[in-house]
């Protein structure tokens, strides 16, 4: 059984990937308005990893018999003002969930949880990517703010489909 404190964060962190969900969900939705497919995909995309990645935490708990509550989760940003603010606030989100992955381990670490530490090693590894596929597309949208088909031909040729990682947690459910 993981340890308390480290449990009890793996719970809080479930809402955080559920709100990650919801507002890449609402980014999807807004490029969809716009006309963008290859960005709305990107975006639906980009949601439903989000809430793998909290019924992967969901199954980890189950696996080592440790209480799984599921929190709420208070309402996305769905109004943006150009196609830039939504690619930021993912950013910025990718940024602040690196700091709550670290957060973590952090406490597996305190708490000498090796099973919850190695289990957090594989979200290391997915938020330097994470935070690295939304840096270069930020920078990819403010330089062609004004060319959308630049912004939909680079996501079409840069984020294809890579297939599923077999180091991967198992997701509850799946």
């Amino acid at each position: 059984m993981p340890a308390a404190r480290f449990a009890d964060q793996l719970n809080v962190q479930i809402g955080n990937e559920l709100a990650a969900h919801n507002q890449y969900l609402a980014c999807a939705v807004y490029y969809d308005a716009q006309t963008m497919p290859r960005m709305a995909a990107f975006f639906y995309a980009q949601a439903l990893e989000e809430r793998e990645h909290a019924l992967m935490m969901v199954q980890y708990l189950l696996d080592t018999d440790a209480e799984v509550t599921v929190p709420g989760v208070g309402a996305p940003v769905s109004a943006f003002d150009d196609v830039i603010a939504p690619v930021a606030l993912a950013l910025a989100q990718e940024k602040r969930v690196t700091e709550q992955i670290n957060g973590l381990l952090r406490i597996a670490r305190e708490e000498f949880d090796f099973a919850s530490e190695q289990f957090m090693q594989w979200f290391i590894k997915e938020q330097v990517e994470e935070v690295a596929t939304m840096t270069d597309l930020l920078a990819v949208v403010s330089r062609n703010v004004d060319d959308i088909e630049d912004i939909e031909e680079y996501v079409a040729r840069e984020q294809a489909a890579g297939g599923a990682d077999p180091t991967a947690p198992r997701v509850a459910g799946a």
